[in-house]
């Protein structure tokens, strides 16, 4: 039987990735553009749907309930399992990690709080779902995340800039390992519960750690430079992105992991690309030292904390 797949925000990070994936794997994978398409009409005959839909900040409040609800009718339509990248806002500044599938949403800010509600609406529904949790992203091009538009943006000119403490460690992602992981659950759905929370445990790293792996990684030595959150706090009263920008501040502060015992449990063989490979990949190709070759074979099973 033809095994479909349609993704929803293919041109996005997420989504993207997920496209490989499937591909890949030897998946029919379908996409669709909202701005042209009808939802229920693309969804008809899919198994699976993937959710690659993240609007810019300042519009989450307005669009997020809606286009989630616009996923789960089609898929409650055609009978389709729906997977959400599913990350951390949801657990709040106030919740020791480390962050697992049994611990509470306690988040109060306004982002927060939406990505609560969103994940609740699955969970209410009865559709299968998937959420698949992961930290921030690597990835393989330039695509506006904090690792390119922050972290990494000055390398060239010798500098790693880093928006938090450096001592803090902060959960990382590798795409590609995190959608071969979306497609091997996937590939297991008759054995998940309808509504399936499983967090990807990917890299933790302190900022120290992630500046070391990244002076591995790139032709010349460059120097760890804090971020300046001043522009962000005067840009704030008429920048809604900034705004929304400082209010997820606290992440860079927090200590966090993500526990990634249950995906090792379902997916025990999954392949995990070491980190030095995987920066490789995601810093600029006339920046790096490729001594590590980006077709190294990967690791199997959880990549172990390393703090």
């Amino acid at each position: 039987m033809t095994r479909s797949v349609l993704i929803l925000g293919a041109s996005g990070r997420f989504g993207r990735a997920c496209s490989t994936a499937f591909s890949e794997a030897g998946w029919q994978v379908q996409h669709f553009d909202r701005t042209h398409g009808n939802l229920m009409d693309a969804a008809s005959g899919v198994q699976v749907i993937v959710n690659g839909w993240n609007p810019a900040y300042p519009d989450w409040a307005k669009q997020v309930p809606d286009l989630h609800a616009q996923v789960i009718a089609a898929a409650r339509a055609n009978g389709a399992t729906v997977v959400v990248p599913g990350n951390v806002y949801v657990f709040g500044e106030d919740t020791p990690s480390p962050w697992s599938e049994n611990t509470s949403h306690r988040a109060k800010n306004p982002l927060g709080r939406i990505r609560v509600e969103m994940e609740a609406a699955y969970k209410r529904s009865g559709v299968s779902t998937i959420v698949v949790r992961s930290g921030d992203f690597l990835d393989t091009e330039a695509s506006g995340n904090w690792f390119d538009l922050i972290l990494t943006k000055d390398l060239a000119k010798g500098r790693f800039t880093y928006p938090g403490k450096t001592d803090v460690p902060h959960a990382w992602a590798y795409l590609p390992d995190l959608a071969r992981a979306v497609v091997g659950l996937v590939e297991k759905r008759d054995v998940l519960p309808v509504y399936a929370d499983i967090p990807f445990s990917g890299y933790t790293l302190t900022g120290q750690q992630m500046f070391d792996a990244v002076n591995r990684a790139v032709a010349r030595s460059v120097q760890l430079k804090p971020m300046s959150w001043w522009p962000l706090q005067l840009a704030r009263p008429f920048w809604p992105m900034g705004r929304c920008l400082l209010e997820m501040r606290y992440l860079w502060d927090t200590a966090h992991r993500l526990d990634g015992a249950l995906l090792e449990s379902l997916l025990p063989d999954l392949p995990q690309t070491p980190l030095d490979v995987a920066l490789v990949e995601a810093l600029p190709s006339g920046l790096v030292e490729r001594n590590v070759h980006p077709n190294q074979v990967m690791t199997t099973g959880r990549n172990p904390s390393l703090t």
